[in-house]
């Protein structure tokens, strides 16, 4: 049995380039207390993708380590949401998971539970290299598949077969940084990140609240888009206007909350918009009482 899981450890390994380089090393002045939180995320972000990845979500930390209005426990929070996002949950991470449980001699829910996850067209598609995707999502776009077609996909270690499927959807790692999904979420996480940095410099108590909204955003279908679109939302309707000075909202914290209740509450971003424009309408109704009492 030993043998087996070492075989597997190895071709499993040499599969999906698991041997890339060694983890880079924590950023320079890292409080010693923030120390385990960006180890813990290194090592995830080297198992999900490789050493150069790993280095990137380093590169991502240091622009936070030596801000001096930001506590440890707030830069923990940033090391450990930044980690979760930049492991996103695509076809090939879900792959990459079971393989691992697999070659760990673990059994998740018995050899007869299959993992199966419902993904939109464009999700599927998006796990592609861009070369290869953007024809075939013009083309579904153009009958009209895109944004309507859901697709089952079991993830099984049953048998041989099913085994080797996963180490093919896994082996696409490989190609992940040149894929649609990689591009859209590399762009998400960098203004996830600039509106972090923007909150400590323009209203320091709104910034907790700018960190959490990363969890606005998890899973994969349309509660992925849905979240994704809320957050969009939430950031162009109040935070950035707020940030670049033409919205008056003196307790960011509190508005972005109020928002976040309702679309969690009333899924569709119906309701999510009405509340935005009322924040908004209150922010600017209250502008000129609070320049006529200075």
């Amino acid at each position: 049995m030993e043998s087996v899981r070492s075989s597997l450890r190895y071709l499993f390994a040499d599969f999906i380039g698991d041997h890339d380089g060694e983890p880079p090393f924590l950023p320079d002045g890292l409080p010693e207390a923030a120390a385990l939180a960006v180890s813990d995320g290194i090592h995830l972000l080297m198992e999900y993708q490789g050493a150069s990845y790993a280095q990137l979500y380093v590169d991502r930390i240091k622009r936070f380590v030596r801000r001096s209005n930001l506590d440890v426990g707030t830069l923990c929070e940033i090391a450990q949401l930044l980690a979760a996002r930049m492991a996103y949950e695509d076809p090939i991470r879900i792959a990459q998971l079971r393989l691992m449980s697999l070659e760990r001699g673990r059994r998740p829910g018995g050899w007869d539970t299959d993992d199966v996850r419902r993904f939109r067209l464009d999700e599927l598609l998006g796990a592609l290299p861009q070369a290869i995707a953007d024809s075939m999502l013009t083309g579904f776009e153009q009958i009209g598949w895109l944004g309507r077609r859901r697709i089952k996909v079991r993830f099984s270690v049953r048998s041989r077969l099913a085994v080797r499927r996963l180490k093919l959807i896994a082996g696409l790692r490989r190609w992940r940084l040149q894929s649609v999904r990689y591009g859209e979420e590399r762009a998400w996480v960098e203004r996830w990140l600039h509106m972090i940095a923007r909150a400590l410099d323009k209203q320091p108590a709104a910034a907790p609240a700018v960190i959490a909204t990363a969890t606005m955003i998890q899973g994969q279908g349309d509660a992925y888009r849905q979240g994704l679109a809320d957050w969009h939302a939430i950031i162009d309707g109040l935070a950035k206007p707020t940030f670049d000075g033409v919205l008056p909202i003196q307790d960011l914290a509190a508005a972005i909350a109020e928002a976040r209740a309702v679309a969690l509450a009333e899924p569709g971003q119906g309701a999510l918009k009405r509340t935005i424009a009322q924040i908004r309408a209150r922010a600017l109704t209250l502008e000129p009482k609070s320049n006529a009492a200075e």
